[in-house]
């Protein structure tokens, strides 16, 4: 007798080597799964920062801290990235602390929190973000596979100018999409 999950059992489900699974299938019953569920976003980011590369990296959390984060309890509009040994850390990023966690041994909110990248990353980031105007700027908190993972980007920071010339050509490309709706309504 072979079980679902062994090697041996074929449900004629074929599924390319690149291609994730939606669902997953517990007791006979298909369940939708969290894949890279976006629970922060920093937006100032793109607004303040050209973004030239950007990294995945993951964060060690203490505790409850994962509970607030899948829960959509963090905040990285003021974080930002620092190196120091060789270690990448995130600073100020505020995490809320679990209503229902370990009220005796509560965690700063806005602790130093280290950030999980490969020793390559770490260089590149460092000897990039030495460069006038770079800086190494937190853009989104989402899950995958059940761990929380932290967009990181390199940026390099705009001037005024560049900002009114980035939301003019949003407001230009906003016009443009709206005007083309409006064409394709009286074309029906």
């Amino acid at each position: 007798m072979h079980l679902r999950g062994s090697p041996l059992f074929y449900d004629g489900d074929v599924q390319s080597k690149g291609e994730e699974a939606n669902e997953c299938e517990v007791d006979g019953v298909a369940k939708k799964t969290n894949e890279n569920k976006q629970l922060a976003q920093n937006k100032k980011a793109s607004h303040d920062y050209f973004i030239e590369e950007t990294f995945e990296a993951g964060m060690v959390l203490m505790g409850t801290e994962i509970k607030s984060v899948r829960s959509g309890k963090a905040n990285i509009n003021d974080a930002f990235a620092t190196i120091r040994n060789g270690e990448m850390f995130i600073h100020n990023m505020h995490i809320s602390p679990f209503e229902q966690g370990n009220r005796h041994n509560p965690t700063d909110p806005t602790r130093a929190r280290k950030l999980l990248l490969h020793k390559g990353q770490i260089h590149k980031l460092l000897g990039q973000s030495k460069q006038e105007g770079y800086a190494i700027v937190p853009l989104k908190i989402y899950v995958r596979n059940g761990y929380a993972k932290l967009l990181i980007g390199l940026g390099k920071g705009k001037k005024q100018y560049d900002k009114r010339e980035s939301a003019a050509k949003k407001d230009a490309q906003r016009d443009i999409q709206r005007a083309l709706r409006e064409k394709q309504k009286v074309a029906r």
